[in-house]
């Protein structure tokens, strides 16, 4: 009789998976931090480059940590984490539209008559 499960083996999860996701993270970090702090780049072009650097760094933390990708058998979490982020999306974007409109409306005074 087996002492393990069917799920250890199929697991991806190894050292070497954790250290290089977590190497990969450091330097998606220090990259924009390194781009800030010296002042390499416009504000405009800081902001784009620290969204796609996010985005990658999401990518690489979904792919070494949780260990979601396009296989088959990973078809269930993929669906999932992807309707997750589109609730998210939802959320966000609902918020700061509502926000915006609030400061619009609030920020217009009526004259008060005497």
């Amino acid at each position: 009789m087996s002492s393990h499960s069917s799920h250890d083996e199929h697991s991806t999860a190894t050292v070497k998976s954790y250290s290089t996701g977590f190497i990969l993270s450091i330097i998606l970090t220090v990259i924009p931090f390194a781009l800030i702090m010296t002042g390499a780049m416009t504000r405009s072009t800081a902001v784009f480059t620290i969204a796609i650097l996010a985005v990658v760094q999401i990518l690489v933390q979904i792919y070494y940590f949780l260990h979601i990708d396009f296989t088959k058998r990973e078809r269930w979490n993929l669906g999932a984490l992807a309707f997750t982020a589109f609730i998210v999306g939802i959320v966000i974007v609902g918020s700061l539209w509502i926000m915006y409109h609030m400061n619009a409306n609030m920020m217009y005074v009526v004259p008060v008559e005497k």
